[in-house]
């Protein structure tokens, strides 16, 4: 081993992404360059081009414990300045959307929670829609409630304000069929539009205000005429909608353009796919091809949940029922943005690019995502039909498995970055949960499943597409019946000459890459293995269990060389760092540990996940590393170790500066100046040694030098008198200062934390001292009465 390579010691996270987006509410900024996601009750504020700080408003809520006040729902005014919320209380918060700060706050009068908020278009108005059926309308500026729409049944599910200004029209939909509009002036309902079969979930006024188009669950998109109240048009679209925009004439939807004088209306619900229709031809005039949104499992099902149209930059958005958010651009209808806000669990991650510019995420979906590291931009990479349980990756391919029983093979490029799936590896029986990669040539992969089979895959040069358009088929060169149980894990050496498999039946082999004959069985741990690697620069294999422990096994003889002991429950990841001098191991509890082989010990702990810790990946120059679990959360942590180094080294310069010049200031009989520097260095025998001395001196000023202390100076002091008072030798000097101290607090000039606790630890020791200088009182008085008794026999014998 290169005994030059430094260890590394300290890591310390450098970013959380955690989830911005679990369900409910989203709004679109006006300027389109930020979503407001409704986050476990409380407010993200995500911005599209970067996502590497999400503000939050509000009060987290959390599994341990409920938060007083979470958010239902919230709106967004139309300049964007403004947002409303409503909360668990009842209360309507008006926040700056710039200082994220509340101006304002009142009480709703709503029976229930507030399901929908809407600002009018001159955001002079505020609706809220709640469960008790009721539409009542606010005032922003006064808080006070304009008035209350009855009339709709159930919970208020969409509330649209009537696009004109001057026009008073408020339009809303409850749990009936029915859509209603009020003069919300008069407060009287003035419209009632009936032809939907069950529950409405989109209404969108056309370009020109004289018609009306609403999307349903019944599968149909019905066009109004919104003066007479009548059904225009009504067009089965043979779909579950959950959403409907409205597309202004002149825009380019796909290549075509929108004509003059004919409503298009773009609608998304359960096929996960974008249509536009022209409403009075009931047409489809575009239909998307390109879509990541995977169609609901069952009929009736959500896939597509909202669609934004953002009419300045002609792009549309889709926000999808696994919480993914995909902006396109509607002339081409290509990927401007996509955004995950939520990732479930974190089964696996690979770094991988010539600079560790992409990480691959395999989450609980059979998508898997790849972000690009400086601005945490996500691509969902489709192809798999079952969870990615998976993912590996060399300098040219990305290797995945899944629970569809298959393999699949991606060839991607750096810049711009594309993925696509080359070829699939269909021979596996059952749920195919590791992959991995030939280390050097790169020209055959392995994978394990749980039909307990150990197969080799061969990669050629070239792949060609089948004449039928399927992916081409790797080809399995070699399979063998590995384990009596599930396989977990399975891994090639840097050689390429060996492959290591580990397994639920609590053993790990040893095969011969060029024949699958096994080399060696590793017997020892007392629970299923969960992963096994290769020394980077040793003749050294090691594995990791569920019964708690890390072993280092020799390949020459097959022998256990060393076991670590340290997690409290299964140890689930292992990587090696520092060629292979030391360790990082991820635990069911939540634990990231970093481990130093030579000693055997555990150099640091690393607690900020909240479950499992499934995934570990580290750069290619460990400086960086990123962890992932059950808890949704990625965190990337920083190699700290030199910085720690390096300011361990200042801050002792500094202090042997201090010392010096408390040194020089002693010498020199400034004792005040000394007793601030002392203080400073936190020094109890210098402080008393001052002290001392400036009682001894009966130099002036020590009242004046306490007051000018800082609050933390005090306390230090505070501190010290009262060790000092321990002591009846330091009794003076103690009661000195704490007489100093407590005038200082009685003043208000020294706020001090736990102040019966200084007190009742300085009180026992006062009290002794007192009684005894009490005594030494009395003798002395003993002593003078004596004196004076005796002096005139003293002179008379004189």
């Amino acid at each position: 081993m290169n005994n030059k390579v430094k260890l590394k010691e300290v890591y310390e996270v450098k970013q959380q992404y955690k989830a911005f987006y679990t369900g409910g509410t989203i709004v679109w900024k006006p300027d389109a360059q930020q979503f407001l996601c409704l986050n476990n009750g409380t407010i993200s504020i995500v911005s599209v081009d970067n996502l590497h700080e999400p503000v939050a408003l509000g009060e987290q809520e959390t599994d341990g414990e409920i938060a007083e006040d979470v958010i239902y729902t919230f709106a967004v005014s139309n300049t964007g300045n403004s947002i409303v919320s409503g909360h668990r209380s009842g209360l309507l918060k008006l926040w700056d959307g710039e200082k994220h700060t509340v101006q304002k706050m009142w009480k709703t009068v709503h029976q229930g929670p507030i399901s929908r908020l809407v600002f009018s278009p001159t955001d002079s108005v505020i609706a809220s829609g709640g469960s008790d059926s009721t539409i009542r309308l606010w005032d922003p500026t006064e808080q006070v409630c304009l008035g209350t729409l009855r009339g709709a049944e159930g919970l208020i599910n969409v509330i649209v304000f009537h696009p004109d200004a001057d026009s008073k029209i408020v339009v809303a939909v409850g749990d009936d069929t029915k859509i209603r509009a009020w003069d919300y002036e008069s407060r009287k309902q003035i419209k009632t539009f009936e032809g939907h079969f069950s529950r409405v979930t989109g209404v969108s006024f056309s370009e020109d205000r004289t018609h009306l188009v609403s999307a349903g669950r019944d599968k149909i998109l019905i066009l109004w005429n919104f003066e007479s109240q009548q059904a225009v048009k009504t067009i089965p679209v043979y779909e579950t909608l959950e959403s409907v925009v409205v597309l202004p004439a002149g825009l380019r939807v796909g290549g075509l353009k929108l004509k003059k004088g004919k409503v298009y209306a773009a609608c998304g619900g359960e096929e996960g796919l974008i249509k536009v229709w022209e409403m009075t031809g009931a047409k489809i005039i575009f239909k998307q091809s390109n879509s990541l949104v995977a169609k609901a499992a069952e009929e009736g099902g959500l896939a597509i949940t909202h669609l934004f149209y953002s009419e300045p930059h002609g792009r549309m958005a889709v926000v999808s029922a696994d919480h993914n958010i995909l902006v396109h651009d509607c002339e081409s209808f290509d990927y401007v943005h996509q955004l995950s806000g939520f990732s479930d669990e974190i089964l696996d991650l690979i770094m991988f690019g010539k600079r560790d510019q992409h990480i691959a995420m395999a989450t609980n979906s059979s998508d898997f995502k790849v972000y690009d590291v400086s601005t945490m931009n996500c691509r969902l990479v489709k192809g798999h039909t079952d969870i990615v349980l998976s993912l590996c990756a060399n300098d040219r391919y990305l290797l995945s498995s899944s629970k569809d029983n298959s393999i699949r093979l991606w060839s991607f490029t750096e810049e711009p970055f594309t993925i696509s799936c080359v070829a699939i590896g269909l021979k596996h029986t059952n749920t195919v949960g590791c992959v991995t990669l030939s280390r050097q040539g790169g020209n055959f992969c392995a994978s394990v499943s749980q039909d307990r089979c150990l197969k080799t895959w061969k990669i050629p040069k070239k792949f060609t597409t089948e004449e039928d358009g399927e992916l081409p088929r790797l080809q399995c060169s070699l399979t063998a019946l590995a384990h009596e149980k599930d396989i977990n894990c399975v891994t090639i050496s840097p050689n390429d000459r060996l492959i290591a498999t580990a397994s639920q039946d609590k053993t790990a082999k040893l095969w011969d890459a060029s024949d699958l004959s096994v080399v060696g069985v590793f017997r020892g741990h007392t629970r299923g293995i969960w992963a096994v690697r290769f020394s980077p620069v040793d003749q050294i294999l090691l594995t990791n269990a569920a019964d708690c422990t890390i072993k280092l096994w020799s390949l020459e003889d097959m022998t256990c060389l060393k076991t670590l002991e340290g997690h409290d429950s299964s140890v689930l990841r292992v990587e090696f760092l520092t060629n292979g001098m030391q360790l990082l191991s991820a635990g069911a509890d939540g634990l990231v540990k970093l481990w130093s082989i030579k000693t055997s010990d555990c150099v640091q702990t690393l607690d900020k996940h909240d479950n499992r810790v499934w995934a570990l990946c580290v750069t290619r120059d460990e400086s960086v590393f990123y962890s992932g679990g059950s808890d949704s959360q990625l965190i990337q942590w920083q190699d700290v170790t030199e910085s720690k180094r390096q300011q361990e080294l200042d801050q002792r310069k500094d202090t042997l500066l201090q010392e010096q010049e408390l040194s020089n200031l002693l010498s020199e009989r400034k004792l005040l100046k000394a007793l601030r520097l002392s203080l400073n260095l936190d020094r109890p025998l210098s402080t008393l040694k001052i002290v001392n001395e400036v009682i001894r001196t009966k130099e002036q000023g020590l009242e004046d030098t306490v007051r000018k202390l800082s609050n933390d100076h005090k306390e230090r002091l505070l501190r010290h008198a009262i060790e000092w008072n321990t002591n009846s030798k330091n009794c003076r000097p103690a009661q000195l200062a704490l007489n100093v101290l407590l005038q200082e607090t009685l003043a208000g000039r020294f706020q001090v934390s736990e102040l019966n606790k200084h007190l009742e630890a300085s009180l026992p020791y006062t009290e002794r001292h007192f009684k005894r200088l009490t005594e030494y009182v009395k003798d002395l008085k003993f002593v003078e009465y004596s004196l004076r008794c005796m002096q005139p026999h003293a002179a008379r014998m004189d």
